[in-house]
């Protein structure tokens, strides 16, 4: 649970580097919280089309009731609450392989183009599952070993 909470500890760090398991397990923790925001939007939406199922093909949000409005509020609180965060454990994570932040708005960026943003998401991905450059580099101490295992050779 530490892995998960610590970027919203380090809300808006955007210096220094994050491990692979603080990126991943905040991205399990989000998908997780918003996959139990979006249950009660998805059970609305479900027995709306169970009562009216015309009225659902046409547009699905319009039998959802205030129990799905109020998870669709939710989800969009927490999205507002965990955007800057991500964004941050993003960064960080990029710097752990001794890049820059600025690469992160280049994928994003070149995902807005068809066949290319397939290619950069996949490699984005790659990226993000890349192990980090060991001891030092230019953001910061190695996260695995802050204190430098170099000092014993």
């Amino acid at each position: 649970m530490h892995w998960m909470i610590l970027p919203l500890k380090r809300y808006f760090d955007f210096s220094g580097r994050s491990r692979r398991m603080e990126y991943w397990m905040f991205i399990l923790f989000t998908t997780l919280v918003g996959a139990v925001l979006a249950g009660p939007v998805v059970l609305d939406i479900v027995a709306a089309s169970m009562a009216d199922p015309l009225s659902v093909e046409a547009d699905p949000l319009a039998g959802m009731g205030t129990f799905g409005a109020i998870g669709i509020s939710l989800y969009g609180l927490f999205f507002l609450a965990i955007l800057i965060p991500s964004i941050a454990v993003t960064v960080r994570r990029l710097h752990d392989r001794d890049m820059s932040g600025w690469w992160y708005l280049g994928f994003i960026v070149a995902s807005f183009i068809p066949l290319l943003g397939l290619i950069a998401s996949i490699a984005f991905i790659v990226v993000m599952f890349l192990p980090g450059t060991e001891g030092a580099n230019r953001f910061g101490l190695d996260p695995k070993d802050p204190h430098g295992a170099e000092v014993f050779e």
